[in-house]
């Protein structure tokens, strides 16, 4: 394929603010294209930005978490997720969330990827973060609004929730894909 340098960035003529609340920041733009076309309502969501954590225990166990999922309407099992506190790194919130969450820290840390949940719409990138030799040091230290029960489980066991599509969180599941394209884990036999 052949590579291009032309200039494709979209002219913001106009900006308004639908809503701004913590968790919803929602803006209309008018946009103008490099083609002079002119798009009078294209929707922007501002997030900050995210982490989610792969966990695994120093005897080898990943750490799961289980929580209702309102838009859904299901309980899902996931990995560690949360958002990037105003000027805190992404790993310290990565570090953070783990041991809020499920109580699991210390440790190996590195990245594994940075994602954006959707290019179009979304301001934000989630870090998506790999911990190993991660023990369990603490209680966890839920929010008021959190009901999350903490699962350790074997890599074929997560790896089967994934080919099966138990795992539907894109920013979840990408990583969580990679991770098991690296270490070389073989697919398990799926049961309809």
């Amino acid at each position: 394929m052949e590579k291009t340098s032309r200039n494709m960035e979209w002219k913001t003529l106009k900006s308004e603010y639908l809503i701004r609340r913590p968790w919803l920041t929602a803006r209309r733009d008018t946009v103008e294209l490099p083609t002079g076309a002119i798009n009078d309502e294209y929707y922007v969501l501002e997030y900050p930005d995210w982490i989610n954590v792969i966990a695994v225990t120093r005897e080898g166990k990943m750490v799961l978490v289980r929580q209702y999922r309102h838009a859904l309407g299901k309980t899902c099992y996931e990995i560690v997720a949360g958002v990037i506190e105003n000027g805190e790194p992404p790993l310290e919130a990565a570090k953070r969330e783990l041991m809020e969450e499920t109580g699991y820290g210390n440790g190996s840390w590195k990245e594994l990827m940075a994602l954006s949940p959707n290019s179009s719409t979304c301001t934000n990138i989630t870090h998506c973060y790999l911990a190993t030799d991660v023990e369990k040091i603490s209680e966890q230290h839920l929010d008021a609004t959190e009901d999350i029960e903490v699962y350790l489980l074997e890599k074929e066991e997560v790896r089967a929730m994934l080919e099966k599509g138990d795992i539907r969180q894109a920013l979840m599941a990408a990583p969580l894909w990679r991770y098991f394209a690296k270490s070389g884990l073989k697919q398990t036999e799926v049961k309809k």
